[in-house]
């Protein structure tokens, strides 16, 4: 590795960073290349299933609609940094150009915002299904669903895009080193040595703690609610509250996650915490999304167990040589008797 690409002291749009990554041992890369290989390969076939089954098997409720969407994100969310980690698990430099890293940025921090908006989204569903049953259906229409779903999209998309703009525009005059799994906004900031850095990096973290903590206050008024509710009315509302469970475990899961990574002050030799922070975060937090609400959903489960006992009558009635069309409802009738 060429002292000039470690060192391009007077440069203000370096035109490639280094990625360190973990350990470049060769049996550790094999390890951490299986092991991101599963979780990549686990994300993507869990929140399909997800995707489909909301899509296919008429869970229509505006909860799967928000759901179908949710899994839709966690795809494209492990999608920008994962495949780029898994290629750099067995290069022997681990480059990324300056418009690669910016263009990661955006659309980590889009579709990261944009997930927090649909979460807080989904309280609030939860919250009018829960507090206000009988208006919920006039309240919860399908497009308010499609409204909500554009604000959680756009709002993700203008934050992230301004974003990167400004992080796109901070000279960098240091090493363009990045010791870090793949780009991140906090990291590029460390390597800026603009005398303008403080604010514009002032101005980045206000944009990404409005987003964050406007979604996650949103949640919190909104369970809070829920909660009330559950205990004035008692014994009658603790199954309505049951279906909540799932919701708030995964948002448990993701903005903890992301405050343990951003909020925790970490000490200076802690690079390898921070790796594995970001790892949760964006890697095993979206590959469990799809388990949890699977595990922990009866209408989810008994999607899976429809679409499974479809699939076995119609390969028996191929295999019978039936060219007999059966109606969805036959389907789901012939189920039962399985």
């Amino acid at each position: 590795m060429s002292p000039e690409f470690l060192q391009q002291g007077n440069l203000s749009s370096p035109t490639t960073f280094l990625l360190l990554g973990f350990s470049n041992a060769y049996g550790a890369q094999v390890t951490l290349c299986l092991f991101f290989s599963f979780i990549y390969l686990v994300t993507v076939l869990g929140n399909l299933l997800i995707v489909t089954l909301v899509w296919l098997d008429h869970l229509q409720s505006p909860m799967y609609f928000f759901l179908g969407h949710l899994s839709f994100l966690d795809i494209c969310y492990s999608s920008v940094t994962l495949p780029k980690i898994l290629r750099d698990s067995f290069s022997p430099q681990k480059t990324i150009s300056f418009v690669g890293c910016i263009t990661q940025i955006y659309f980590f921090l889009c579709f990261g915002g944009s997930e927090c908006v649909l979460l807080a989204a989904m309280a609030y569903d939860r919250y009018l299904s829960i507090c206000h049953p009988f208006r919920y259906p006039a309240l919860m229409s399908r497009r308010m669903c499609h409204c909500l779903v554009a604000v959680s999209w756009l709002s993700g998309s203008l934050s992230s895009l301004i974003q990167a703009f400004l992080t796109a525009h901070l000279p960098f005059c240091g090493s363009n080193v990045i010791d870090h799994l793949f780009c991140e906004m906090p990291f590029l900031l460390q390597a800026s040595c603009s005398p303008n850095a403080p604010l514009n990096k002032a101005t980045l973290y206000a944009l990404a703690g409005t987003i964050a903590m406007g979604s996650f206050l949103l949640t919190l008024v909104s369970y809070a609610h829920i909660i009330g509710a559950v205990l004035q009315k008692g014994a009658g509302m603790q199954k309505a509250f049951a279906t909540c469970s799932s919701h708030l475990t995964v948002v448990s899961l993701f903005f903890g996650a992301g405050a343990v990574a951003y909020l925790v002050p970490h000490s200076s030799g802690s690079k390898e915490i921070d790796k594995v922070l970001a790892l949760l975060y964006a890697a095993v937090t979206p590959m469990l999304n799809p388990i949890i609400y699977s595990l922990r959903n009866r209408e989810v489960k008994g999607a899976i167990r429809n679409a499974l006992c479809r699939g076995r009558l119609q390969m028996s009635t191929t295999g019978s040589g039936i060219a007999t069309e059966r109606s969805p409802r036959s389907l789901r009738q012939g189920c039962s008797t399985w």
